[in-house]
């Protein structure tokens, strides 16, 4: 059996109680207090992530856009220097790749970070699929190179802007800087922002060495703030109110990102060609056959990924993620389903086990709820 990958932030889980568990091969913490309490942090205060394992792969040269407009799906020329963007790669049939944000750090210098279980697959998917040489473009898997934390809750640009002299406020949504300084770190930081709980924060990227440092001082920045360290438990909770997707569940090789909801980062009527654009084109146009819902338990009980959804005795499809929502005290979850049982109010039921429990169509808006 290998053994586990760690992050530059490993040797300070810890000192700080961690229960680290294998997540994709890497020895991560599922949480460092309750899953609740720090799922709660984050929304009401601030959470502080580390996600060093997500994969980075550089992308350079002068047909670098070219390159990148034939295997995403979102349109890269939108993009100008200091500026993200979240796109998808797929294959030919329209199933997803994976999914992930592109920087452009600066003309003809693009920064992908994709999900750290698909960081060797997807890299060898790029390089299979350039078909440019190596003077017009060049890809590099940079991911040792990199520590990446995630600064995320109402409280987060307050407890960040009292370790930087630059004015956060100006880096909008999508938005980031390159060399952003951190008082006590003496290598510029990435500062981006975005990130994958619903809300405002930032995402920051540091050289892998100074990572451990970059970490406590965010922590002691933010001690009186309430900050907590957050691990994969709360992670998850969070990203799954906010409907973000995750490889594996919501997305995968056989669940197109049309089907998932995600046609806005899916630009088919783009001018260049891109890998899966005539299916995804066609589902567009046409329509699909499933469809991702938000479900809503009638029936106590929580909906687990894999778990069968049924319409009389039809099985319709399946949940793709579910728990017990810690900010709506609800069960719900997410749902891959036949499309002629996707409207709002339909009655559906979910296989928990050996019972079969009632649920509802819902939006997927969770936190939006009216």
């Amino acid at each position: 059996m290998s053994e586990l990958k760690r992050t530059p932030i490993f040797p300070e889980y810890e000192k700080l109680g961690a229960k680290t568990i294998d997540f994709g091969g890497w020895d991560l913490p599922v949480q460092f207090s309750s899953i609740k309490e720090e799922h709660e942090a984050t929304r009401t205060k601030a959470g502080l992530f580390d996600v060093s394992h997500m994969g980075e792969i550089l992308v350079t040269g002068p047909k670098a856009k070219d390159y990148l407009q034939y295997v995403t799906t979102n349109d890269v020329s939108k993009l100008v220097p200091n500026k993200a963007q979240y796109a998808l790669m797929c294959y030919e049939d329209g199933g997803t790749v994976d999914d992930f944000l592109i920087y452009m750090l600066g003309d003809c210098e693009y920064l992908v970070v994709v999900n750290a279980a698909n960081t060797e697959k997807d890299f060898e998917w790029m390089v299979k699929n350039n078909q440019f040489n190596e003077d017009e473009v060049t890809i590099q898997n940079v991911s040792s190179e990199f520590a990446q934390l995630a600064l995320q809750g109402p409280k987060a640009e307050e407890i960040l802007q009292t370790i930087t002299n630059i004015d956060l406020s100006t880096i909008k949504f999508f938005r980031f800087e390159k060399e952003v300084y951190i008082n006590g770190v003496q290598n510029p930081v990435l500062v981006s922002r975005t990130g994958y709980t619903g809300e405002d924060g930032f995402e920051l990227y540091i050289t892998s060495d100074e990572g451990p440092k970059l970490w406590n001082i965010i922590l002691e920045a933010g001690k009186d703030k309430g900050i907590l360290p957050i691990g994969l438990g709360a992670r998850d909770t969070l990203r799954f109110e906010a409907n973000l997707p995750l490889y594996g569940q919501e997305i995968s090789a056989k669940i197109t990102p049309i089907e998932a909801g995600l046609g806005f980062a899916v630009k088919v009527n783009k001018e260049a060609e891109f890998i899966g654009k005539a299916v995804l084109k066609d589902q567009v146009e046409n329509g699909t056959k499933r469809k991702l819902v938000g479900i809503e338990m009638i029936d106590k009980g929580i909906p687990r990924n894999g778990y069968e959804v049924l319409h009389g005795n039809e099985v319709i499809g399946f949940v793709t993620s579910g728990t017990q929502s810690p900010t709506l005290q609800k069960n719900i979850g997410l749902a891959l389903v036949k499309t002629e049982f996707a409207e709002l109010g339909e009655e559906l039921e979910i296989q928990v086990r050996k019972r079969r429990l009632r649920a509802n169509v819902i939006s997927r808006k969770f936190l939006k709820q009216d």
